[in-house]
Parts: C-alpha cells; structure tokens; sequence
C-alpha cells in the first residue's frame, strides 16, 4: 500500500481523532449562529486556537502529510537550488519557500493525497452522524421511560430551562431536512409523527433551524404544538435552547410567537378564578403547561435588558409589546360585573412566579427601555396601569379580608416547602404585590408620573399622584408591621413593608417628593393619628405603636430635605381643634414631648416604648439640627425635655448592681440592654442640637455637654455615621463645638484632643510603621505633606476660636525640657507648641526626626494661629513667641560670631519672617504687604528683606488711606449740623438713616475721621436717650480716683501697643496718646466689672474678666482721634443699646442683662445669635457656600466669631471696619448679619476653589 493511501484502521483512528477534536472545540461550534458561521470557525481555527497544534487531529494531519509529499518537497528544492547557493536567506528564501509549494500543489502526488484525504474523511464524517443519531434515539428512548416514571413530579423538575443548551451535542442539519421536520409538524400529522420531528430538531443548533428558510412554518407548528400537553415541554425546551443561544432578532421571534399563544390559550380555555374557600391547583395540567411557558417568557423578560441595547429598538419594541398584550388581553374588558365569573389572568400566574415584578424594574432601570415602556404604557396599554392601580384600591379597601392571607404570603417567601394549591385570596394578594411594585417603579420617573391622574372604576373622580400615596399610607395603616432594626425586612411581603419601600423610594427623589409627598392631603393623612392622639379621640389603629413608628421613619425622610424641611416649618397645612390651622413642626413636637412625658391617656404603657418615643425624637432631630428648624422648636424647649429623661434614665442605669453569682437577678439582661439603648438614644438627641450655634447653647443649658462630647468621640473614633439621615461625619459637629469655651473644654476631657494630637504626631515623625517599607519615603515637597493635611485642618477647626486657645492654653506653661526622649510623644497642645513651634534648643532639634517639616509645620500651624489676635496675644504674653522667633533669625545667619552675617534664607527663616511680619503689622489687605513663603524667579529669589531686631523694615507697610477729618461740605455733615436743635426726635433717627444710606451708596469714602465721629455720637446719644430704643439700662458710672491704679493685664497692654501701632501708622493718634487708651481702657474695665455677674465657673475664659483685648472700645479710640473722654462717653451710651451686645463683645461677657444660665455659659451672643442666623440665611441664600462649608468640616459661624471679636482688625481696611462699626450703630445690629452675608457672598467663587483644593479654613483666616 502506498504511503498516501488510508487504511481501515486509519479511519477507525480518524474517526475517534475527529470527535476528540469536535469535543475539545465544542463551545465555540455550539456558539455559532449559522451553518457558515460554524464553518469560519473551523477554517480559521489555526488563527484563534493556541491549543490548535496540540491537537491529535491536527498532528496526525501532519505527519500524513510529511510522509505523502516529503519525498517531492526535497527533489523540488534540489532542483531549485542547483547551482545557486543563496536562497538561505532574506526575500530569496522566501521565494524558494514560494516556488517549492506552487510546484508540490501541481504534482501528481499532491492530487492523488487530497483526493484520498477528502474520500477517508467524507466516511469518517458519515459514520460519526450514524453514530451519533443511534446514540440520540436512544436517549430519547431512556428520556420517554423516564418522563413516563416520573410524570407526576413538580413542574420545575421538568422544565424548559432547568438545563443548559451549551451542555447539549448538535448535529448539523440541512435545509432539506429542516423542511421536512416542518411538514412532520404540522397539526394534521399524527402525535408520534409530531413528537419525533420535535426531538429531531431539539438535536439540531438552533441557529440553523431558526434561519432556516421554512421557519415561519416551523414557528406556526411549534406554537400550534404548545396546547398539547404531550408535546408542549419539547417545544419549550427547543424555544429555551433558541433564547440562549441566539441574537435578538431571532428570539424576539420566540418570545412574541410564545406571548401570542399563551394570549390564545387564556382567550380559548377561559379558566375561572377560585373565589371564596376555593383553590386553584397550578399541577392541573392546563395551569401547569400555562405556568412553564410564563416563567420561561419570565426568564427571558429578566435577561433580555442586558443585550437588547445592542440591537434595533423595534426588536425590543415587539418585545414589550407583546408582553402588554399579554397582559391586558383580559383588562380590557374590564373586571367582571358581580354575578358572573371572574377569570384567572395571565397577570395572577406573572405575579405567582416574579411576585415583585423584577421583570418590570428591569426594564424601567435604563433609559433606552424606560422610553418605550412609558411610550406604550401612555398610548395603548394604560388599562395595565389602571388595572394594577384598581387591585391597590381593591386591597386598600378590604384589608380585613386580606390579614390571613398576607401571613401566607410571607410564609411562603421565608418557607422552603415548595406550595401548589393557592386559594383566591392569594392569588389576588400576590397579583397586589406585583401591581404596588409595579406602581413604585413608575411614579419615580417623570414620564411615568405623567400618566395620573388615572380614571378608575367605582371612584367619582381619576385618581391623582396623591391620591395613590394617600392609598400606600392607609395600606400601611391597617395592616402595620413593626420594623426591624436594619434594612433586611425589605424582602418582606408584608403590607408596611412594600408600602414603606415606595414611600422610602420617593422621599429619596426630590422631584418625586415635590410632587408625591409635599403635599397637604399627604401629611394630613401621615398626621391624622398623631393629631388625634394629641385632642384626646382615639387613633382609629390597629397597632399603634408599630403605626406611629412608621409614621416617624416616613416624617424623619421628608424632614431630612430642604423642601420637605420648609414643608414642615412654613406651611399651615393642618387643621387641629375648631378648625383651627397649625404647622406640621409644632403638631410633631407637642406629640414628641407628650411622649416623653408619658402623657397620651390614650396609648397604653406597652404603646410608648422607647423605639416609638425615639422615632418621634428623631423626627424632631431632623428639624432642631437646623437653623431655621431650631428657631421653630426652641420656645417648646424639647431639650429639656430630653435632659431629664436622659438624667433619669441614666440614673436609673447606675443604680442597677453588679450581678453577683448566685444573686436573684432584679433587672433582666434585656431589660438592661434596652435602657443602655435608649440612653445612647437621648444622647445623641441631646449631642445634635450641637448641629448648630444657638443649639450648642441650648445643648450646654442642660448640663449633658460633657457626657453627649464623650458619646461623639467614641463614634467619631470608629468612623460611624452621624445618622442614617447624615451625608456626613462628625466633621462639622466637632468643629461647632470647639468654637465655644465650655465646648473645648468637653472635647478636652473625652479624650479627643489627646487622642487628635497623638495621630498628628504618630503621621509627622513617626510614619506607619507596620507597612513595609520597598522604597524610601520621598520627601516632601509642599510645606505641609499631604498626609499630615487631615490633622492640621483638624487642629486649624479646633484651635480657630480665641475661647478654645484660651481654654487649651491658659495658665499652660512650656515643659522647655532639657532633654527629651525619642519615644516621648506630645499628648497635649502645649507640648505640640512646645515641640513643634517652640524649638528653641538643640534638645527640641535633636528629638525630631523630621526636623525641618516638623518645625515648618509647627510654624504654618503657629501663622494660623495668630491670624486671631487675641490667640495671638495669649501665646505672646505667655511664651514670647515674637522673641523666640527674632533670636531664632538672628541664629540663622552665615557668620554667626560676628555682626556682618548675612541671613540664611530657607523655608524655616521664610517662615518666620511671615509670620512675624503678620503679628506685628496691623492692617487690611490694603495696609500691608506680608511676604511670600515661596521664592521667585530670576536673579533675586527672596527680594523680601529679612530682620531680627524691631522695628521692621518699611516695606511691609503700604501708603495708608486718606481719613477726611473735615470734610464739611459732606450731605451727612449739614445734616448733623441742621439737626442740632432739632425738636422732632421720633424722624429724626429716620432721616439720619435715609441720609446714610445716601452717603454709603454714593460717596462712602468720607465717612472717616471727624464726620463718622461726629455720627457715631450724635446717634448713639439719641439712641441711648429714647426709652424704646435703650434696650439695657443706662450706665451709672463715676469716675473714681483709684481707676488710675487699676491694673491691666499683659494681654490687655499686647493689645494696646498694637492699636497704637495701628493708629500710629493711619496717622490718627499723637505720640502720648498711649496714657489715653490706657486710661481708656481702665475706666471700661472698671465699667464692665460693675457688669458682669459672679460666676463659679471653671471655664478659664470666665474667671479673670474678658479673655483678650476690647478691639470695639480700640477701634472708637481711633474713630475719636485718640479722644479719651468722647471715647468713653459714646462707649457709656452705647452700652445701653441692643447693638452693643453684638459689636461689643467685652460688654456682653458674663453680664448680668442676660439670663443667669447664658452668662455662665460662656458662649458670646455674636456666637449663639449672629452667627446662628448667618447659617440659617447662607443656607437659604448661597447655598452653594453653606455646602462647602459642610464638606470641607468647618462651620461659616468659626469665621463669623472670628472676624467679629477682633471689628474685622487685619481683614478690613480702615474705613471699612468703619463703615462696619457706623452700620451697626446706626442701622440696627441685624445688619451685623448681612455684613457677614455680604461677605461670604463676595467670597463665593474663591471659598468653592479652596474647598476643592482642601484649604478653605486656612485661605478664610490668612
């Protein structure tokens, strides 16, 4: 036998090399959607496989080859390379290859291999399909034997789609054969004759049948064949094979030919629904086959959204709408009249298998799908909608009936038997789930709300968007269900449950809210219960407490937004006794407190628990963290009412013993448990009135500052969430409350400063030091590294009020060590000054690591610092900051021994000549020039002359501005002369204001120097002089001889050298004018002692008189051109005026005009009242700012008491903070207010900048 020739036993080995190599490469076959498709595989299988050379097939291909041409490849190359050896290399190699392979295919041998290869292999490839088709009768013999011992399984067991199609072996058909296998199926033909074409043609892939040219026959037969219940499973499971493995445009085909035949089946059998004690059983044959092809149609509708993208939108069209074909098919004869018999519905076996209508939510989720569906929904098939909305009603309207069955329900979703026999309540409870889940997904988008008002039957008018919410909540009315403690219950079939789900849906969409939620039939309905409770008349309420606690959770959603906030506060939306019209806000907390209180006569003992009582708490919560809510809830004093049941609950927690073995227990575990929650509840109640300025005062009036302090620190250390409400941490909370003394001073003693000084130091020198170090640590190269950026913002929000660095500070000398250890770690901020700012030996240098980028962040943190001059003036009265910065320059010179060394110039020196330039010149941005902290470019990089002695080189300060000191020719000026025997005193001060407001919208440059004194006096005597405008009483001072004695504080004489500087360099004051402001300031101290009440606080900042300088009775100084006696007259007559309490914050410290419990406080009004109501306008008028200020973690009311308590000093230029002082005085104090607004509106563009940069607290102070 030649070589080329096969023998038998090489067909045998072909034929199993053929099939090994089918099954290794079967995925991808089977993947093809056509007869060629499969055949470019196969043809570019070399190209797509890395296995293709491993495979025996191909090997055996191989070595056939090489014994049948090798002889004739080595005598053509012989022949061709005769003579000429170069064909080694380069293109001449190539040709060779070329010519040797064109002269191979044209020999002889060549011919004679493909032709026996072709012959060999066309048997092989019959034998394998003989085989193949004895194997598959087989198995359909053995399936039939099974099916027939099994024919009494559930359906599930035997359906279409409970196996893969990619598991299944294919032969591939021909066209021939595809239309014979139609006619087989044809109606007329016998069973048998039927049933076999079936199995035949679930053999063949689909992609061939379902391309075939005979398909519509084929499709018309297959669907004829699905109401026979002996074939319906076969086609089923062909339709399965054809969704999963075929492209839209064929299994849309599928789809819309199954929809019409179910369609035709419910038309044809008229199947009854089961009402009364009757069941339906889904085994009975035509329920059971009706069953298998919706849960297969139900399959493909949850599967179909993730491609149908990719195709033409009329495929996905077809889809959907012979879905709603389907289901309305029934609707649109409308539900039976009563005396006839109802039908059971495609919709009831939908809702039985995809109870919350997962199918529906799919394809409302992307928008290419949601426009077609709502297109539909609005033009053709809106009797869904109508018919979904009629079962909510329906259900609505006979909840009584439907209490079993909603138990049934639920034990159905949670129990693992399978159920087959379901009564008529059932069946319409679930076709309710599905309809509600349906009606939550449409109300979210617009289009599908654009579908209301709806035309119901039995209702006189179309049900509107509120119409439906008002249904949910009397759904959840009667039949509630207390909530679990998490959002696992959402799986719930529970009647509460799914109408929370929709409620919670639209309270989390604003335009879904506005137009759902916000409106008056809907918080009348949530209010009903409450409302009543409150007049005495009996909730008309199943259970209660679980009701109310809905209610609650529904009330704090809609609370928690802007709009539903506004709702609650501003609109009279319910009427209560005698037809009388209330606020939303006032019923919520009148209902909270009697609550608290254990008042409602009407709610038993087991109704008021701690959850119901907590949840109302919560909904206040809501409103009081607030600005404008707390102004609404104040006056009813809920604070009070949650520090008492905090105290006694507390109390009652201490008194509980140690349980002892063997001791009888007094209190259960449980019971233990649930007043440890409840406590942790009125707690953190109590902590978010912190939330805001006037808030914090309330907060620390109730004596539980320290302990709500302490219970914020242990959650903001394990990084939770404020509420489930809150988009953000305790950030903002921390940073409101260490703005105040008795605040600070609770941060203190939790634990939180220590513990927020221990991180900065562990990230600054000590590094993580259980990562594992591949590389060196880069330097850094900003001053501040970005990974100590976290605790320098948090140390700039603590330290940012002067109250905090007084209480932090005060009295606080520096260790000054003369030596300190490598692991000695600073747990205080005096040991952070003294280590980081203070590094003025070579023991400080020696203990860092990090020498450089510690001492510079130190120096950054210390220019923050001073940005608020009475901190300013703390840290220099007690550490002489300025001396130790001069000698640390003067060290820092290139000869250190002489006096010619030129100064050293690197980021430490830059540094502290910043920082000493800000310190010690005085002036708004305009006054002076502080240096930069970066070098520029060219020849020069620090132009910027350093120093080390005073005064300071004249650089720093700029030209100051022109004061008019007589400027009489000024409208206000003729005024103020006009009116000086003027009698009319009630116009008067009406005119003046007039006259003013000219001026500053005109020529607001002249009032400066003596015109604005002359205002200042000649208003604040008239002021001061008029009983309705003389808010406190009017000062009764005499000058005693001993106040030339009197002793002012190092702070106190800080602060005067630097107002003489001040006035000095504006060219206000004369040379001995520092006996004046002395002496000034000795009378007001005296003034303000006879003023302030006597405190036994521990505060620091309340012991020792006013912590800081009196910037107001400096700035007047300066106004009168160092007049002491004019000064202290107006200061005299102007503590008698409202807006002294604002401008003047030394006068209002601890006095005795204000109630003894905000005296003590130590909290200022400018605090607790401008900066509350600067909140409260930005929020409402920039809304933008107010966000940044919460994302960023500092609050717009740090920057307010800031710039206030120091009259805008370094922020301002002169006449503006003039212009400040005389709006004020002559305007009212609320324009304290919009001075602030104004400023931060002005700001906006840089304050969103230096949010998104992360520097927005150190761009404000500096």
């Amino acid at each position: 036998v030649e070589m080329s020739q096969l023998s038998a036993d090489d067909e045998v080995e072909l034929q199993s090399l053929l099939k090994q190599l089918l099954s290794s490469i079967n995925d991808r076959i089977s993947g093809a959607s056509s007869t060629e498709c499969a055949e470019e595989i196969l043809l570019h299988l070399e190209e797509t496989d890395k296995n293709f050379h491993n495979y025996e097939f191909v090997k055996y291909l191989r070595q056939y080859v090489e014994s049948s041409l090798g002889t004739v490849v080595e005598e053509e190359t012989k022949n061709l390379t005769r003579g000429d050896g170069q064909h080694a290399i380069g293109s001449g190699h190539d040709t060779l290859i070329h010519a040797v392979t064109q002269r191979t295919r044209d020999s002889a041998e060549y011919q004679q291999m493909m032709q026996t290869l072709k012959n060999t292999m066309i048997m092989v490839v019959e034998s394998l399909i003989n085989k193949f088709e004895e194997d598959q009768m087989r198995k359909d013999e053995m399936h039939r034997e099974k099916q027939h011992s099994q024919s009494n399984s559930q359906y599930t067991d035997n359906c279409s789609d409970s196996d893969s199609s990619f598991n299944q072996s294919y032969a591939f058909i021909r066209q021939e054969q595809l239309q014979a296998l139609a006619e087989k199926l044809d109606s007329s033909r016998p069973k048998e004759v039927r049933w076999e074409a079936l199995q035949a043609l679930c053999c063949a892939p689909p992609s061939d049948v379902l391309s075939c040219e005979s398909w519509s026959s084929l499709r018309r037969n297959l669907c004829a064949a699905l109401t026979d219940p002996d074939l319906s499973d076969n086609v089923l499971q062909f339709f399965a094979k054809g969704f999963s493995s075929s492209p839209l445009n064929v299994t849309r085909e599928i789809y819309t030919s199954l929809a019409k035949s179910v369609e035709s089946s419910f038309r044809a059998h008229k199947l009854s629904f089961p009402s009364g004690s009757a069941a339906i059983d889904i085994n009975r044959p035509e329920i059971n086959r009706l069953l298998k092809q919706i849960r297969l149609m139900n399959d493909f509708q949850k599967e179909v959204t993730t491609f149908w993208i990719r195709h033409p939108e009329k495929y996905m069209e077809e889809v959907i709408e012979s879905t709603f074909s389907l289901l309305s098919f029934h609707h649109e004869h409308g539900i039976a009249s009563p005396g006839t018999e109802k039908a059971l519905e495609s919709i009831h076996l939908l809702a039985l298998l995809d109870i919350k209508a997962t199918w529906f939510k799919k394809w409302m989720h992307g928008y290419y799908s949601r426009t077609v569906v709502l297109r539909l929904l609005q033009r053709k098939y809106k009797s869904l909608i109508v018919a979904a909305l009629q079962q909510c009603i329906h259900y609505s309207e006979c909840c009584e009936c439907f209490n079993e069955t909603t138990q049934s329900a639920e034990q159905q979703t949670t129990g693992s038997a399978q159920r087959s026999v379901y009564i008529g309540k059932e069946l319409e409870y679930a076709f309710f789930v599905h309809s509600l889940c349906v009606l939550g997904k449409l109300l979210i988008y617009t289009n599908g709300r654009k579908l209301f008002p709806i035309k119901v039957r039995k209702c006189k008018d179309p049900v509107t968007l509120t119409d439906l919410v008002v249904i949910l909540i009397t759904i959840m009315y009667q039949h509630p269900k207390p909530l679990h403690s998490d959002a696992s219950h959402t799986g719930s079939l529970s009647p509460s449950g799914l109408a929370m789900e929709v409620l919670w849906m639209l309270c989390e969409r604003t335009e879904c809210a506005a137009e759902c939620l916000y409106q008056t039939p809907v918080i009348e309905t949530l209010l009903a219960p409450v409302i009543a409770l409150l007049n005495g008349q009996q909730a008309k309420l199943k259970s209660p407490a679980a009701t109310l606690t809905l209610i609650a959770d529904v009330l704090a959603r809609i609370a928690n937004t802007d709009r539903g906030l506004a709702l609650f506060l501003y609109e009279k939306n319910l009427v209560v006794a005698h037809s009388e019209r209330t606020f939303a806000a006032h019923v919520i907390v009148q209902f909270t407190l009697r609550l608290l209180d254990k008042e409602l006569s009407l709610l038993s003992e087991s109704d008021v628990s701690h959850t119901l009582c907590g949840a109302f708490i919560f909904v206040c919560r809501q409103i009081y963290n607030t600005c404008e809510g707390l102004q609404v809830l104040r006056p009813y004093g809920l604070h009070k009412a949650v520090a008492a049941a905090w105290k006694k609950t507390s109390s009652f927690t201490e008194r509980i013993p140690t349980p002892v073995p063997g001791a009888t227990a007094g209190t259960s575990t449980h019971e233990l448990q649930n007043m440890l929650i409840w406590e942790e509840t009125l707690l953190d109640s109590l902590l978010n009135f912190a939330a805001t300025p006037k808030g914090l005062l309330l907060l620390q009036q109730t004596g539980a500052i320290n302990e709500c302090v302490s219970y914020m620190f242990s959650r903001f250390t394990k990084k939770l969430q404020v509420s489930r409400c809150e988009k953000f941490g305790y950030g903002v909370m921390v940073t409101q409350v260490a703005a105040t003394a008795p605040g600070v001073v609770a941060l203190h003693s939790s634990g939180f400063v220590r513990a927020l000084v221990v991180e900065l130091w562990s990230v600054l020198e000590c590094g993580s030091e259980d990562i594992k170090v591949v590389r060196p640590k880069p330097t850094p190269m900003d001053p501040i590294d970005r990974s100590c950026l976290k605790s320098f913002l948090s140390l700039v929000n603590l330290l940012s009020s002067s109250q905090s660095v007084w209480e932090l500070l005060g009295r606080q000398p520096l260790a000054n060590k003369s030596e300190y250890t490598l692991r000695e770690t600073p747990t205080s901020i005096p040991d952070l000054i003294d280590r980081l700012i203070a590094v003025n030996s070579d023991a400080k240098i020696n203990s860092l690591f990090h020498y450089e980028q510690s001492h510079t962040f130190g120096l950054r943190l210390l220019s923050v610092l001073c940005c608020n001059l009475d901190s300013f003036l703390l840290l220099e009265s007690q550490y002489n900051i300025c001396s130790m910065l001069l000698q640390s320059q003067r060290e820092n010179v290139t000869e250190l021994d002489t006096n010619e060394g030129e100064f050293i110039i690197d980021s430490l020196s830059v540094e502290r000549s910043h920082v000493l330039v800000r310190v010690n010149v005085v002036g708004g941005p305009s006054e002076r020039k502080l240096p930069p902290r970066a070098l520029q470019e060219g020849g020069d990089p620090y132009p910027w002359p350093m120093f080390s002695s005073y005064p300071l080189p004249h650089c720093y300060t700029l030209d100051p501005p022109k004061v008019h000191h007589n400027s009489q020719d000024s409208e206000i000026s003729a005024f103020l002369e006009s009116s000086k025997d003027s009698k009319n005193e009630e116009s008067w001060m009406e005119i003046c204001r007039q006259q003013y407001c000219k001026v500053m919208t005109s020529n607001p440059d002249i009032l400066t120097g003596k015109v604005l004194a002359d205002l200042l006096e000649k208003v604040v005597a008239h002021l001061s002089n008029s009983a309705t405008e003389c808010f406190f009483s009017l000062a009764q001072y005499k000058a005693e001889k001993s106040v030339k004695s009197a002793v002012l504080s190092s702070v106190e004489q800080l602060g005067i050298n630097n107002c003489l500087r001040y006035g000095s360099y504006l060219k206000l004051l004369k040379e001995d004018a520092v006996n004046d402001l002395t002496l000034l300031m000795k009378h007001i101290k005296i003034f303000l002692f006879t003023q302030r009440v006597k405190t036994a606080s521990e505060l620091i900042t309340q012991q020792a008189g006013y912590p800081g300088h009196d910037w107001l009775a400096s700035t007047v100084f300066l106004i009168m051109a160092g007049d002491m006696d004019r000064s202290l007259s107006l200061l005299l007559n102007l503590s008698s005026l409202l807006t002294s309490a604002f401008i003047w914050p030394a006068r209002i410290h601890a006095s005795i005009h204000v109630p003894v419990e905000v005296a003590e406080s130590g909290i200022p009004p400018v605090y607790w009242c401008t900066a509350h109501y600067v909140e409260m306008l930005l929020k409402a008028e920039v809304p933008l700012v107010h966000s940044a200020f919460r994302m960023s973690g500092f609050t717009p009311s740090q920057m307010c008491l800031h710039w206030l308590t120091q009259c805008f000093w370094n922020y301002l230029d002169w006449t503006e903070i003039c212009h400040y002082i005389s709006t004020c005085v002559v305007m009212g104090p609320d324009y304290q207010v919009y001075m602030c607004m104004a400023i931060f509106k002005h700001l906006q563009p840089d304050i969103l900048q230096r949010t998104q940069s992360q520097e927005l607290q150190v761009f404000l102070k500096v």
